[in-house]
Formats: C-alpha cells, structure tokens, sequence
C-alpha cells in the first residue's frame, strides 16, 4: 500500500484551514488503498520520508521565506534521503500575509534537488484561504494521493 507523507507546519487558524482540507483531499472515499500520514515539520524524519511514497508539504511564509520549522525538516531529511527519494512525487501549499515568493522559491530549490517529480501545481493563498483556496487545496490533496493509488 503506498504512504503519503504530509508534513505539515501550522501555527495560524489559516494555515489550520488549508491543512485539514489538504488532508480530507488525500483521505476523501474514492481514494483507496493510499496511507496518510501526518507529521509536523519539527518531528518528520528521515525515516518517514524514506517511508513513504509521496510526499505533501504545508508552510505559511515568514519574513520571504518558509518557515524555520519546515526548513528543518529539509536539513534534517535532505541527505540522508537524496539518492533514495528520488523521482517520488510531491506537492506543496503555502499561505502567506502579503507575499509568498521566497517560500515558494524555497521549496522549489530543495524538492528540484531531492529529484522530487510535482504531482500537482503549489497552492498558494494571501491573506484568509477563503472557499477557492480551501477547495484548491482539497484538490491538491486528493490529486497527489489519487497519483500514489493509480501507480500502485
């Protein structure tokens, strides 16, 4: 069975917003045979990444960035799962006050070089996610765990 990996940094009622509908995305019915796994960003490990067969990020941006917590989270797993996680797919969401470039610039740097293959475009929300954002990120949980089941 394959596992999808969320690692998750949620420290805002937004950022809690995109992340449970991320995960009723990954978890809705028609999906099976696909197991979720969530972790926050200051506990995912190494061994999780290496577990799992897809991987879904959340991170608000702080001050043009990602957060120090999912920052973490790649200096803690980058090495020791580059040659083994690559090509795996991934996708991530990011909210953000005003702007959200740097995070979003981030996260592509270190997934591109991990070898991470996109599964689906970034949700990017500023300010509250409202119904699209929600729904955006819905969608982008149920599409990365749809891929892991149809490669299953």
């Amino acid at each position: 069975m394959p596992t999808l990996l969320i690692v998750h940094h949620t420290p805002s009622p937004n950022c809690q917003a995109m992340f449970e509908a991320v995960v009723s995305g990954a978890t809705t019915p028609e999906i099976e045979g696909v197991r979720v796994v969530r972790r926050a960003a200051l506990s995912a490990t190494a061994s999780d990444v290496l577990a799992a067969d897809g991987y879904l990020l959340g991170t608000p941006a702080n001050l043009g960035y990602m957060s120090g917590a999912l920052k973490h989270f790649f200096d803690q797993v980058y090495y020791p799962c580059l040659d083994e996680t690559r090509g795996r797919p991934f996708g991530y969401y990011v909210h953000g006050g005003s702007d959200v470039t740097g995070a979003v610039r981030a996260i592509e740097a270190l997934t591109t070089g991990l070898g991470w293959r996109r599964a689906a475009d970034a949700v990017t929300v500023t300010g509250e996610p409202g119904k699209a954002g929600v729904q955006a990120c819905w969608e982008l949980g149920a599409t990365v765990a749809a891929g892991l089941m149809a490669e299953a």
